[in-house]
Parts: C-alpha cells; sequence; structure tokens
C-alpha cells in the first residue's frame, strides 16, 4: 500500500510539472510594501511572470516581525502557486528567538532559490574618536558598557551581527532596538547612538556626506562601493567574520520537486537579465539564483551558527 501511495505521489507530482502554471502564482511578503524583502520580489516577479505566462501576485501579510506571513507561506497548499519571500532573519534567527512559531523553517518550507545578497557595514558617528576597528575595540575596553548600537530590532541582522562581534572581542556595548531602519539611523546621525552594522544602501549616503564613518564591512571581501574600507574579519583579526542580509523565494514543504526546480531555473534566468541586475545592484544587491539545495545548506549552516549566538547572548523577542 505504501509503495501504491508513493508511486502516486510521484506520478501526481510529474504531472502537475507538466501543467504548471496554468494559473496566477502568489508570494507572499511578510512585511509591509517597500523593504527590499517586498521590492525584490515585485522586482523578480515581474519577469518571471513573463517567463511562466502566467500573472504574478504579491500578497504582502505583515506582523510580528515577520512571523504572520511566515506561517502563511508554510499553510498554503504545495501546489508551487503559492511562494513566500523569506528574509534570512526570519529563516535563521527567529527560530531561536520565540518559544513558539507556527511554522518549522525544514518541516514546513522547502527552498527554491536565493533572490540577492545585500552586504552589511560597520558605521560610527562622525563625532567618535575611532578612525578603524581596532580604535572602536579598544574605545569599547576602555569605557565598558558606555557606548551603544542601534538596530531595526531585536534579532535584525544588525543586531546579532554586532552581538557575534561582542562575544568574539568580549566586549560591553548596549543595545538600542529601534521601530525600523529609518528610526535607528535617525538616533544614529543624531549622535545619540555610537554605532551601527548598517546594510550598505542605507548607509553609504551618509557615509559620502561625512556624517558616517565606515570601519570594517561585514563580508568576506571588501567592497567596490567602498574603496579603501577593509574586512571586519580583517581589520579585527576575526577569521570568518561574516554578516550578511540575503532574501530567500520558499514554497510549501511538499510541493513537487520538478516545480520548484522549474521556478528556480526561470529565477536564474531573470537575475541574468541585464535590466533586472542593474536595479538591484542599484538597491545594493547582488543577484543570487542558487539552487534549492545550495541554499538549503546556506540555511542548515546559517540556523545553526545564528542559533549559537542567539542562545549565548541571550536575545529575546521583543
Amino acid at each position: 500500500m505504501k509503495k501504491l501511495i508513493w508511486i502516486l505521489l510521484i506520478a501526481s507530482g510529474t504531472g502537475l510539472a507538466q501543467t504548471f502554471p496554468n494559473k496566477p502564482v502568489k508570494i507572499i511578503v511578510p512585511f509591509a510594501p517597500g523593504g527590499a524583502s517586498d521590492l525584490m520580489p515585485r522586482l523578480v516577479g515581474d519577469k518571471l511572470g513573463a517567463l511562466l505566462g502566467q500573472p504574478m501576485l504579491i500578497e504582502n501579510r505583515p506582523g510580528a516581525a515577520g512571523n504572520v506571513g511566515m506561517e502563511a507561506g508554510a499553510r498554503a497548499a504545495p501546489d508551487g502557486y503559492t511562494l513566500l519571500s523569506a528574509p534570512n532573519g526570519n529563516m535563521v534567527v527567529n527560530p531561536h528567538m520565540y518559544t513558539k512559531l507556527n511554522y518549522d523553517v525544514f518541516k514546513d518550507l522547502a527552498p527554491v532559490t536565493r533572490i540577492a545578497a545585500v552586504q552589511n557595514v560597520l558605521v560610527v558617528h562622525a563625532d567618535v574618536p575611532a578612525k578603524t576597528v581596532k580604535d572602536l575595540i579598544a574605545l569599547a575596553k576602555a569605557k565598558p558598557g558606555e557606548l551603544n548600537f542601534a538596530s531595526p530590532g531585536n534579532g535584525s541582522q544588525a543586531h546579532v551581527a554586532v552581538e557575534l562581534l561582542k562575544l568574539r572581542l568580549g566586549l560591553d556595548i548596549v543595545h538600542v532596538p529601534c521601530q525600523g531602519v529609518g528610526p535607528a539611523l535617525k538616533d544614529l546621525l543624531g549622535g545619540r547612538i555610537t554605532l551601527m552594522v548598517a546594510q550598505v544602501p542605507s548607509a553609504l549616503p551618509h557615509i559620502k556626506a561625512g556624517k558616517l564613518r565606515a570601519l570594517g564591512v561585514a563580508s568576506s571581501a571588501p567592497l567596490a562601493a567602498l574603496p579603501g574600507v577593509p574586512t571586519i574579519a580583517e581589520a579585527a583579526d576575526l577569521r570568518g567574520f561574516e554578516a550578511v542580509s540575503w532574501y530567500a523565494l520558499m514554497a510549501p514543504a511538499g510541493t513537487p520537486k520538478e516545480v520548484i526546480a522549474k521556478i528556480q531555473s526561470d529565477i536564474a534566468k531573470v537575475l541574468q537579465m541585464p535590466d533586472v541586475r542593474e536595479k538591484l545592484e542599484a538597491m545594493g544587491a547582488e543577484p543570487s539564483g542558487e539552487s534549492s539545495a545550495e541554499l538549503a545548506a546556506r540555511i542548515k549552516g546559517e540556523y545553526d551558527h545564528w542559533g549559537d549566538v542567539v542562545k549565548k547572548a541571550n536575545i529575546k523577542a521583543d
């Protein structure tokens, strides 16, 4: 009987893949319109719809730090007609912060592809007397508990990146969670905050204006957008230090592999289109398009890595 059921499931999946899609495809975004997790699937979705021959619909389902939309995506029918735009924080950080989530990253969701990554940079207010990462470390050690750092909220990449820095260097710097990137940058620019790990596109105009000083990038290699700025790993002698924001496309678990493979393949084609690459790069994003297997390995590795940081830093949900 089990063998018969398995054969029927394979057959139904193959049949669906051959006819997919024959109606509009929806992408659930777990945040309000306007942010990167919303703009990226809209940009990719327009072109993907043309390749699939069906309209791509964006449905914003904000709430509970993205957990409402994540659950909606996980609970959707596994037929390829509902996808989920998922930032890495919701995949690899939130599950460790919340004592109860109504979705399981590994049991309820299937990786499709990573759309793009956005690099982060460690910045300080221009009046802070630290010209390098090592200067900042020395300042923090000389004034334990007196320096502070902003983030868009608990569990954000900006938050856990600095917590990782604190853990590896034994620093005492106070976290100030804000209600979004805008308020966090406003406090930093106003001099009420000492430092922040911010996405390069958000910080770059203020760096160029001389209002913020870039000390190090949280990537594995220096960035062309910030010439002369070293990696944090190099500047602080922290081998392997990296904190990159990325945005993935997921499907409900049980979605036929053939359907996932088709969507991934078409998105990879979309990400090679010059106009799409140009628009993503203008947002400070690096197009990806990696396979579902590569994304699965990335999620597992970062899930364990950031889970360890959350535990050691005792990070709790708001």
